[in-house]
């Protein structure tokens, strides 16, 4: 007769899933999402396996291709990188260096949203 006994096996792991913070997750994402950045690298030094990485960043391209829809993308502003800003008004893309002026960058601004 064979008795089953629920419990641990030897040498399982005793630590639960782990969880990870927004704020880790968005961090992680952002650096994925850089020019030229290699995902399995930048997870090896993180310490989580690649697919995850890759999901996290996939969510967050899925939420990004929502914005499309009239409602949500009037003015979705967002910081591609250190160096680059990104402002969606409607169909239109407007790029622009961190450094440009504030008054330069709302009359490009109004023109879009006039034009």
């Amino acid at each position: 007769m064979i008795e089953a006994v629920a419990g641990r096996f030897e040498g399982a792991p005793r630590q639960l899933r782990r969880r990870w913070s927004d704020d880790f997750k968005a961090r992680a994402v952002a650096e994925a999402l850089e020019p030229g950045a290699n995902v399995s690298a930048i997870s090896r030094r993180l310490d989580i396996h690649p697919s995850q990485l890759f999901g996290w960043r996939r969510a967050v391209l899925n939420a990004q291709a929502g914005l499309t829809e009239p409602a949500r993308r009037e003015a979705a502003v967002t910081e591609a990188s250190d160096t680059l800003i990104e402002v969606v008004i409607g169909e239109a893309i407007i790029r622009a260096r961190a450094d440009v002026s504030e008054a330069h960058l709302r009359r490009v601004i109004r023109a879009v949203r006039s034009a």
